[in-house]
């Protein structure tokens, strides 16, 4: 890596933009429910439907997980990029104004010395190094009140500059870092959605179409508007209105683990989205989703409301009547479902 130092033309050049996740799967890959049976079937045995349904239920609850630390780590990154570019932008014009400033003090103790007015070795330090030259009190007597103030002004540039490398060595160090971190998660999440695809695949064709079946009555055709009935609730805030409003537009567009809209969407993903167009900018992922408004129970839930699920792995809007507005899974699309099919409730937010 070039020297933090160097002009900003030196600087590293961007990131390409991000990659994500992509999740290619048919209907039938979507439908899940936890079965204890799964565990004890008999090695070498071939799962029932219900057994594999369950444990693709569990992989797709462990991909969320994953998607939002990796969902995490990507914002991290780019929060680090635009920190280190200020940072370095900020170097390479300090270092230029303390060349300026070296440059001023250098001629200034050239043109004393050509009229004996200072002693050459005053010259030296003046324009070698003058933090040493400051430190040397038997010189000071011999400097003018301007050279001590100019002296003064350049050991102050050098301490800026010291302390601006160093944090932006360390804002690196915490970038290549992150980069690993989301590596690794999207790798894990790649492997999971492969190990249900697997698991999909060993089913028989009438137990595909019987999940998928499943899976229609569950999205209740989302992609064509049919709607459960979300009763005329007011919403908890105009904000949360908008926000619902907007998502209610999405309905029907594909889960996509790392999405973000407007083509496609994770559950968060479509939370900061549509809270986005609502004129709220709201965080990125589950766990800091919910530190985004005040926190509540169910019984005191209106629309709009952030509700969380299955210990925080899991984020949608409120739409009323006990409803979810959600992007669900893989496989599944942007539709609205009943909250005693989503998984455990944790609480809402109130944005």
């Amino acid at each position: 890596m070039k020297e933090l130092a160097s002009v900003a033309s030196h600087r590293r050049p961007k990131q390409p933009s991000r990659t994500r996740v992509t999740v290619l799967t048919t209907v039938a890959t979507a439908a899940v429910a936890l079965s204890a049976q799964a565990a004890n079937a008999a090695p070498g045995e071939k799962p029932s439907k219900d057994e594999v349904k369950a444990k693709v239920d569990k992989l797709y609850e462990e991909v969320e997980r994953a998607t939002d630390k990796a969902n995490g780590a990507e914002e991290k990154q780019e929060k680090l990029e635009k920190e280190i570019d200020t940072l370095q932008d900020q170097v390479a014009r300090g270092q230029d104004d303390l060349n300026s400033m070296r440059d001023g003090l250098g001629l200034m103790a050239s043109s004393q010395y050509r009229t004996g007015a200072i002693d050459p070795s005053v010259q030296l330090f003046l324009s070698a190094d003058p933090d040493d030259y400051l430190d040397k009190a038997s010189t000071i007597d011999q400097l003018s009140a301007q050279q001590v103030e100019a002296l003064k002004k350049v050991q102050e540039k050098q301490r800026v500059l010291a302390q601006q490398r160093e944090e932006a060595a360390g804002k690196l160090k915490q970038l290549s870092d992150t980069r690993e971190t989301l590596a690794k998660k999207k790798k894990e999440v790649q492997s999971k959605l492969a190990d249900a695809q697997k698991l999909l695949n060993s089913l028989t064709a009438a137990e595909k179409a019987a999940i998928a079946a499943d899976e229609q009555r569950a999205s209740r055709d989302a992609g064509d508007r049919v709607e459960l009935d979300t009763g005329n609730e007011v919403a908890g805030s105009n904000y949360g209105a908008a926000a619902l409003a907007a998502a209610r537009t999405q309905m029907g567009k594909p889960y996509v683990s790392g999405g973000s809209g407007p083509n496609s969407y994770d559950c968060s993903g479509l939370t900061q989205w549509a809270y986005g167009q609502a004129g709220v900018s709201i965080t990125r992922t589950t766990y800091t989703q919910q530190n985004d408004g005040t926190k509540i129970g169910r019984d005191a839930l209106k629309p709009g409301d952030l509700v969380f699920f299955n210990s925080l792995a899991h984020v949608g809007l409120y739409a009323g009547n006990g409803v979810v507005l959600h992007a669900p899974k893989p496989g599944a699309v942007v539709r609205l479902e009943s909250m005693s099919t989503i998984g455990s409730f944790q609480f809402g937010v109130r944005v």
